[in-house]
């Protein structure tokens, strides 16, 4: 099994006709599943067009009922793009993966306000995006570097994403799928929503956590970790390894007040019965010895 996305998604690029749009939509039709999976594409000035044969259509809704589409990936420009979730959310799509980075923080405050109370999931913005190995991957993430498997990752961090990925294959520990949710202040998806969907997962055996310093939301999904997790989650935070004068992180990571700090983080994710590491090259390690 998986969560978010499998072989059988219908997915429609907003942004296709651009260079990154473009490329990454040729990507992940080569991954997988993809030349099944990847439908439709949109823009307002082309409709009618292709693109290495998929039809492109002048908005989302007429996308989603020409071809069934249910998911979104989102390649738009800064300033036009939370418009761009916008109008997804608004045709009912179940699904959206916005890749844009810099997207203006009064945008998102905004977008996620009118999200309220619709049935549409966001991950990111500023993320890699979501891959069920051997099946589907929607993003900018390295596909060769999967594997099928029963451990869920899910990350702030793009780079650290990948790290991990990298470092479960080396063990011999494939994913049942991986998640970037992004790390800009104003998102969608949170760890601990990627934590539940991955707990009800049946073949998701255990769970990498990676987060960055700023804000609370690593210390709220430790907290419900505790109360209702029943698989073993591994955890790092982005920036406690970061040298001097070197900054890690994202938009998001601000820490405010001396919380938000990568020390606070892991003490409360220790506290809460997860296994941390300080030492990002040890997480797929650590993984495997939880297994045992």
């Amino acid at each position: 099994m998986s969560i978010l996305i499998d072989r059988n998604t219908k997915v429609m690029t907003q942004g296709i006709t651009g260079k990154t749009g473009q490329f990454h939509t040729r990507m992940c039709r080569e991954y997988a599943n993809g030349k099944s999976c990847f439908v439709a594409g949109v823009n307002p000035k082309k409709p009618g067009e292709s693109y290495e044969g998929i039809p492109i259509s002048a908005t989302v809704k007429e996308a989603k009922e020409r071809t069934g589409a249910t998911a979104s990936v989102i390649y738009v420009p800064p300033p036009f793009a939370a418009a761009a979730i916008d109008e997804a959310v608004e045709a009912g799509l179940d699904l959206v993966i916005c890749i844009t980075e810099g997207i203006p923080v009064r945008d998102m405050i905004r977008t996620r306000y009118r999200m309220q109370g619709k049935k549409t999931l966001l991950v990111g913005p500023n993320c890699p995006g979501v891959i069920t190995p051997d099946e589907i991957k929607i993003g900018i993430m390295p596909g060769h570097i999967h594997k099928k498997g029963p451990i869920g990752v899910v990350s702030r961090s793009g780079t650290l994403t990948y790290e991990a990925v990298g470092q479960l294959a080396e063990l011999g520990l494939g994913q049942s799928s991986c998640v970037g949710i992004g790390g800009d202040p104003v998102n969608g998806l949170k760890h601990i929503d990627v934590l539940r969907l991955f707990n009800d997962d049946a073949e998701t055996e255990a769970v990498i956590m990676v987060g960055e310093i700023g804000g609370s939301d690593e210390e709220t999904a430790a907290r419900w970790v505790k109360r209702n997790m029943r698989k073993p989650v591994v955890g790092f935070i982005a920036g406690v390894t970061a040298p001097p004068g070197k900054r890690m992180g994202h938009a998001g990571a601000i820490i405010s007040g001396g919380r938000g700090t990568a020390q606070e983080k892991l003490a409360v994710m220790e506290e809460c019965g997860i296994r941390i590491t300080r030492n990002p090259a040890e997480m797929g390690r650590l993984l495997k010895s939880v297994l045992k």
